[in-house]
């Protein structure tokens, strides 16, 4: 565990910003905080003049990192928003990203963070619309209702989560450990650090 946490740590100062990958633990001996954004690494700080394309592979990687996808993924949730027509291509794939069932758990702050919410449904302790889902990039739809498995909220991960009680975005609702989706998010509604317009430039090379 201890080796896990560390790798996200270093994700985090490649990438040169806090992405609280581990929760709560980000606001607690970050080495962010500590020594600012040194990149991991016998090296250190390396003085290059960034490019447009480096930058435009930065903020892919960083959201990649705070979505917790891998390229194939990444890609394909591109390709289904570049799709669309009558929409910004970068609000559809904030739309696709956040509408997943492991961001939408912890969007609702019944999760620490969506590594752990992957965890919690692969497990089968997240229920929607009452049935058992164990896929993490199920897309959750307006009116949809996320709760928890019977004695999930006895997990330690979950009551962690819930003694945090994070703020609940406005495009979804919470009651007690039960949570709807009231629409899908607006570009406005999601807050995020990472640049999507540079993703979007990435893959429309």
């Amino acid at each position: 565990m201890k080796k896990l946490q560390d790798k996200k740590c270093r994700i985090c100062r490649r990438l040169g910003t806090k992405l609280f990958l581990k929760g709560k633990r980000c606001y607690e001996k970050c080495p962010i905080d500590r020594a600012g954004a040194i990149p991991p690494g016998v090296h250190g700080r390396k003085f290059s003049r960034p490019t447009p394309y480096s930058e435009q592979l930065k903020e892919k990687q960083r959201l990649k990192a705070i979505y917790g996808l891998n390229e194939t993924q990444l890609k394909a949730y591109f390709e289904q928003a570049f799709k669309v027509k009558d929409e910004p291509t970068d609000e559809v794939l904030l739309k696709i990203l956040e509408s997943r069932l492991d961001n939408v758990l912890y969007r609702l702050g019944l999760s620490p963070n969506r590594r752990t919410a992957r965890q919690l449904i692969n497990h089968g302790h997240i229920l929607v619309d009452g049935h058992k889902i164990t896929i993490p990039s199920y897309r959750v739809n307006p009116g949809q209702v996320i709760s928890l498995a019977k004695g999930a909220k006895d997990i330690p991960q979950v009551k962690e989560a819930l003694e945090e009680g994070a703020s609940v975005p406005s495009w979804l609702r919470k009651k007690a450990l039960v949570g709807t989706v009231k629409e899908l998010p607006k570009k406005d509604d999601i807050e995020i650090d990472a640049d999507v317009s540079a993703v979007i430039e990435f893959y429309s090379r």
